[in-house]
């Protein structure tokens, strides 16, 4: 398995600079410390409680409410100002053109690595932005649901493609990310399950009209040569969340050993040929498939998007936030 520590665009390699320095960021941002970052809460009151996290933490993450105070609620406060300006823009447009004032959704990006926290990250601030009282009603979605059914990836080749941008209906998701910011009343997006590994036949989640969409997924900041439009297109703020390769491919491997003594059990789950292998042949099998499929998109579609991003949350070993990245306007 990949363990490298290779440098990427933006960041200096390890031999760059001394222990617990600042990992450095491209100049298009501001970089924050963790406790820098932190300050920036201001008086923002911190609206959930140790149970409320213990339901929104993911699979293999200790998320604690110290790493929320520290980092969502900060986030959060800026959102809030971010969706009041594009609120207050949207009222000189609609005054403009002389029509009845109707604010679109406020839509938010989510982007990064398989196994590198994004579903998490993306439930806590939903339930964070909720509890502001002038954006009750935020809406999750991700672009799991607009992955190409299993027989459509079989039929084309691309079952071990799953998660690159050509897994995907892009232009169902176009269409679907348009309909959301134009207004309309009910916005229709198709139900992923990661039991069977597949789209729920006649399944959907059902969008009316939210304050705030947050859409998560791998590729959602993915330029794309000659569309005309791009999920991108319609995000008013976007975040990346990263962390060094060889500690998402440990989470991968860690989420794969758990996985495998719940969900692979199942008789229905796409897994359930590896419930019975032994650990080393299960790690094995991990390590394979994050070599072969992960590794790969995260090299050719993901990471390359990152500087893409209004915001990067870069996460250490322990899945904890450790520095910011903020884009100067």
């Amino acid at each position: 398995m990949h363990h490298g520590t290779q440098p990427v665009p933006g960041r200096p390699s390890p031999a760059a600079g001394a222990a617990g320095a600042s990992l450095g960021g491209p100049p298009a941002y501001r970089v924050f410390p963790r406790a820098e970052w932190a300050e920036l809460r201001a008086n923002t009151p911190l609206s959930l409680s140790d149970e409320d996290i213990a339901g929104l933490r993911g699979l293999t993450e200790q998320l604690s409410l110290k790493e929320v105070a520290d980092v969502f609620l900060p986030l959060s406060r800026l959102l809030n100002l971010q969706v009041a300006a594009a609120r207050g823009l949207g009222v000189v447009q609609d005054t403009f053109l002389g029509r009845p004032v109707v604010p679109p959704p406020y839509i938010i990006g989510i982007a990064g690595s398989v196994a590198v926290g994004k579903s998490t990250f993306a439930r806590v601030l939903q339930a964070i932005l909720a509890r502001w009282p002038d954006h009750p009603k935020v809406e999750l979605i991700t672009t799991d649901g607009f992955l190409y059914p299993t027989a459509v990836l079989e039929e084309r080749g691309l079952m071990g493609r799953k998660g690159f941008p050509e897994s995907y209906d892009l232009r169902r998701m176009i269409a679907f990310l348009s309909a959301v910011k134009a207004g309309a009343p009910e916005v229709a997006a198709p139900v992923y399950s990661h039991l069977t590994y597949d789209i729920i036949p006649g399944k959907q989640q059902m969008v009316r009209r939210p304050d705030i969409l947050i859409f998560e997924g791998l590729n959602v900041l993915q330029p794309s040569a000659g569309a005309p439009l791009l999920a991108s297109d319609f995000f008013d703020f976007s975040v990346y969340v990263d962390a060094e390769e060889r500690h998402i491919a440990e989470w991968y491997i860690q989420r794969f050993l758990l996985l495998q003594r719940t969900a692979f059990q199942k008789p229905t789950s796409y897994f359930h040929r590896y419930k019975d292998l032994p650990e080393q042949e299960a790690i094995a099998v991990a390590q394979n498939i994050w070599r072969q499929i992960n590794l790969v998109n995260l090299h050719e579609n993901i990471q390359p998007t990152r500087e893409r991003a209004r915001l990067v949350l870069h996460k250490s070993a322990n899945h904890s936030v450790d520095e910011i990245w903020l884009r100067r306007m």
